[in-house]
Parts: structure tokens; sequence; C-alpha cells
């Protein structure tokens, strides 16, 4: 197999670090800073909180209000803050609000892959929540490329069949079961290089392609989900956002079920807040609701449209 190169999307033209994952890449990005503690959002992937109690890190969590403000953030000198661009849809000024009040700035861009990475913060991307690869992180910024030759070269070959068997089954059966090989191979390798295989692909991509369908995608979900969407997903958004879905909020707890039974493959994000945060919280309101609405490349209007008329349907039924 033949594939095109110098179209990597991050390039050496940045301080970077290639590695294997965003949790790897955030606990890389950590440090670098060399602070003592790190205060994340509770409205985070588990993996990442786990893989820093790996690493025996001081951990502290800062709630989030309405408008995906932090709450009872005090950070300390020898502290460092995680940020999270949630869904891709939050602007670089609105980035740059939030980084601009604090001396040791990670910006948890893994759902934002686009995002322009800011220079006086540690910038971390995940390439496979955007790309078809089998793993892949960046950290971009100052300093970024140390302690590189510490770590081990990744090697993903071995688990990246569910790529091409995507492409002749679908993504149930026998290639969700491929997929969680891999996923069972990343969360358990520890920090290590990003894989050659996954730098190869990352360096043949048309990503203005990407950029473009993802955004056309988002203005028609917007569209059509702006009368029933609980969520004001466009307060942030601007051209600089490349989002990774649609965010949707619908106070209806069978929704995923309705979708997973016509193959629409969602669920909630992180669902373990349930058991950890008070009812009243929004972290817990958008844990038991949001519904991520697929919208990158594969996608178009058609494949929007169905998901949309089956959710207005089932909601038609209950009125």
């Amino acid at each position: 197999m033949q594939f095109l190169s110098g179209k990597e999307y991050y390039s050496d033209d940045y301080n970077i670090a290639r590695l294997n994952s965003g949790r790897t890449a955030i606990w890389h990005a950590f440090r670098l800073t060399g602070c003592k503690a790190i205060w994340i959002p509770y409205y985070q992937c588990d993996s990442v909180r786990e893989f820093l109690y790996q690493k025996n890190i001081s951990v502290k969590f800062y709630y989030i209000d309405t408008d995906f403000n932090p709450v009872n953030l005090i950070v300390e000198q020898d502290e460092a803050v995680l940020f999270v661009n949630y869904f891709g849809i939050m602007s670089w000024n609105r980035m740059y609000s939030l980084t601009s009040k604090y001396k040791n700035v990670i910006i948890d861009n893994s759902q934002a892959f686009f995002a322009k990475p800011f220079d006086n913060c540690l910038n971390v991307y995940s390439a496979r929540k955007f790309i078809g690869v089998p793993d892949g992180a960046y950290v971009i910024g100052k300093g970024a490329d140390q302690f590189i030759d510490e770590y081990e070269q990744g090697y993903s070959s071995d688990t990246s069949q569910f790529l091409l068997e995507r492409i002749e089954y679908g993504c149930e059966g026998k290639t969700y079961q491929s997929r969680m090989i891999n996923e069972n191979r990343i969360g358990s390798e520890g920090i290590k290089k990003m894989s050659k295989l996954t730098r190869t692909i990352l360096d043949s991509i048309n990503y203005q392609k990407i950029i473009n369908r993802r955004k056309e995608n988002f203005a028609y979900a917007a569209f059509l989900y702006k009368g029933i969407n609980r969520l004001e997903v466009e307060k942030y958004y601007d051209d600089t956002c490349v989002p990774m879905v649609y965010p949707l909020v619908i106070e209806n707890k069978n929704l995923i079920s309705l979708l997973l039974k016509h193959k629409h493959f969602q669920g909630h994000w992180w669902s373990y807040l349930l058991n950890e945060l008070e009812h009243d919280r929004f972290e817990y309101w958008l844990s038991k609701y949001i519904i991520p609405i697929t919208i990158d490349q594969r996608y178009g209007n058609k494949e929007i449209e169905y998901v949309n008329q089956l959710i207005n349907n089932f909601l038609n039924k209950r009125k």
C-alpha cells in the first residue's frame, strides 16, 4: 500500500511531541510544566484522571457552569490547569479568555483537532477522534519535545485491522471486536511514541476536505435541531471551530436506545459521573442526556437527516 506524504497537519514547524494517545499526551504536557498538581474538570473522560493517578500525580477537580465556565477553580503558582475545548465548538477567542488568566495551562483539544495552538500553553490533540488511525496524539508548545527519547516506540499494525474491516463490514460485529482489541492495547501500554503507521497515514490526509465537511455537517445539524436542543451550541462557535460532534441535549433517556436500535452507534459521554456528582450539577445533566451526533467526513446531509428524522418521529409519538 502506498500513501501520499508531506501533508501532516501538525508538522515539525511546531515544537511538537508525537505520542500514542490523548491521555498520555496530557500526562506528558503536565510533566513539562514541572508542577506539583493539576486541576482538571469533572466533565472529562475518566481515562485521563486514571492515567494521571497511575503516574502518582496529585489531581484536583473543578466544576463547570451552564456556560462551560470553571467553578471553584483556585490555581496556585506551582499547579497546572487543564481546559477542555468541548465538542470542538469553543472558539479561539473563547479559549483565550480562559487560558490568559493562568500560568501553567494545558489545553485538551482532543475534541478539537484543528484548533490553532496557543504559544503560551501546551496544546494536546488526539488524532484518532478525527482521522482513521489506530492511535496518535500531539503535544504542541514550548519545549514539547523534551523527554521524548525516554519513551519507547509504539507499534499499531497488529491491532489496526478494524480500520479495514470498517470499510467492508461496517462498525458492528467483528469490526467492533477488533476495535476493542486496539482500544485495550492503547489503554494498557502506557506512554509511547506515535506509531509509524499512524504517522504515515496522518502525512497523507486531505485535511481541508475534512474541515469543510465537518463544518458543513455541523451547520446542517444546528439548523435541523435548533428547535429542540436544550444546549446552546453556538454560544462560542465561530469560523475558528471544526467540531468533533454536534452535541444534542434532549431530556429523554430512551433516545440512545432508539439510535442504537437503528445502528447509530453513540452513547452518553462519561456516564460514570452519574454515580459521582450531585443531581443538580450541570455535568450530571450533560452526562445523563447528551447525544453526540456524528458529523464526521463520512457523513453528508442524507445521513444527518436520517438521524434527525428518527429522533423527531420518536418525540412526536410521545406527544
